[in-house]
């Protein structure tokens, strides 16, 4: 009965491999896969072909990524109990590699090429490749329900051939499909379930130290707040401590500055008073110097001393009024007075400029004309009698 039942085990591997090759065509005899023994974790070369063989006969449904997951694993050990190996294990030995090479194919130019591109494709078996580069959602789901659909076909002809010894195979296979899908969900939801339970824990972690951060970062706010508001309370402090030293420092000298000014104006009204020849006001002076600074700021001093010579010059001539105001305003007869500048107020210069004309000092050689050659614009004055020249001024008869 044993050597039956081996003969009849015998003669189911060989027609497996008879009707893989004639739904899936011939495969040429070529090394597959390196010397390593494949399982989950793994990643490479070796696992890329593990997965496009797997798909190539219906067994794997998965993305081909060169990663040995759970998905990969459950495919193995579909793939090692239907083709009845020794160990149903999920481990990629030496006899589950010679029978992937023997049952399907690996288009390795074209995987590696769809990979290099990042394309989402497939590697089904008996299909064109130029659908499977890149095949819509749609396209994918018919690729995945024919290749089932040819994986069937080999169960039931397989089913027909073995008879009840098969028959009771298969179902050993359909249960042990049952247990590794309901393994696979149990291993799928207890790997979610701690997966949340980390997520959540992780998490909790990060939302802890983000508020131990706001916390520290609000401390820290507040505290350079306050200090912030002490420094500008202590500034304010000693900044209005200053201004009342400056304010009172100010004061005190703007009173000696007063007091100065004072004794000083009192002692020039007594020098004036000493000084001034009868006949003539402080306003006369005041008005002369309000002249004198208008016309000729910008000359030397003894330039000043002249012109408000010309002035009392000409008070004294009977051509001209006999008044210093009148001799002033006379219309067109000083500049200042037509652009204002007469009333600018007088320095010191000017009004000394005045009186010691006042007291005699003429170094006009008794001039009543006077004119600037590089803005004079009359011709008539040019004719007058030129005396001397002083500073940027030409004095005239």
């Amino acid at each position: 009965m044993k050597i039956i039942i081996k003969m009849c085990m015998a003669s189911l591997l060989l027609l497996t491999a008879i009707v893989f090759q004639l739904f899936f065509g011939s495969i040429p005899k070529a090394d597959a896969f390196s010397g390593q023994v494949i399982q989950r974790g793994a990643t490479g070369e070796d696992v890329i072909e593990l997965q496009a063989r797997l798909q190539y006969n219906g067994y794997y449904h998965g993305k081909i990524d060169g990663v040995y997951g759970w998905s990969t694993y459950w495919a193995v050990r579909n793939f090692q109990q239907q083709f009845e190996l020794d160990n149903v294990d999920g481990l990629v030995g030496q006899k589950t590699k010679n029978m992937l090479a023997n049952s399907t194919k690996f288009y390795s130019g074209f995987v590696y090429k769809q990979i290099n591109k990042g394309n989402d494709f497939t590697h089904y078996g008996g299909v064109p490749l130029s659908i499977q580069a890149a095949p819509t959602k749609e396209q994918q789901a018919k690729l995945r329900q024919q290749a089932e659909g040819t994986k069937q076909k080999y169960i039931a002809e397989h089913t027909k051939q073995g008879g009840q010894a098969a028959e009771n195979k298969q179902q050993q296979a359909n249960q042990q499909a049952r247990e590794n899908k309901q393994e696979q969900a149990n291993q799928q939801a207890r790997e979610n379930k701690q997966e949340q339970a980390n997520q959540q824990a992780r998490e909790n972690k990060q939302e802890q130290a983000n508020q131990q951060a706001r916390e520290d970062k609000q401390q820290q706010a507040n505290q350079q707040a306050r200090e912030n508001k002490q420094e500008q309370a202590n500034q304010q402090a000693r900044e209005n401590k200053q201004e009342q030293a400056n304010q009172q420092a100010r004061e005190n000298k703007q009173q000696q500055a007063n007091q100065q000014q004072a004794v000083q104006k009192k002692e020039k009204q007594k020098t004036a008073a000493a000084n001034v020849p009868g006949g003539y006001s402080q306003n006369d002076i005041q008005l002369m110097a309000n002249a004198v600074y208008g016309e000729a700021r910008g000359e030397s001093y003894v330039g000043q001393v002249a012109i408000a010579a010309v002035i009392l010059n000409r008070v004294n001539s009977p051509t001209f009024p006999n008044t210093v105001a009148g001799v002033i305003f006379e219309p067109r007869a000083f500049t200042a007075v037509a652009d204002g500048q007469i009333y600018l107020t007088p320095n010191d210069q000017a009004k000394k400029a005045v009186i010691d004309a006042l007291n005699g000092f003429d170094p006009t050689g008794n001039a009543t004309y006077y004119f600037n050659p590089a803005t004079a614009t009359s011709g008539w004055v040019w004719g007058r009698p030129q005396i001397k020249q002083i500073g940027k001024h030409i004095f005239c008869r």
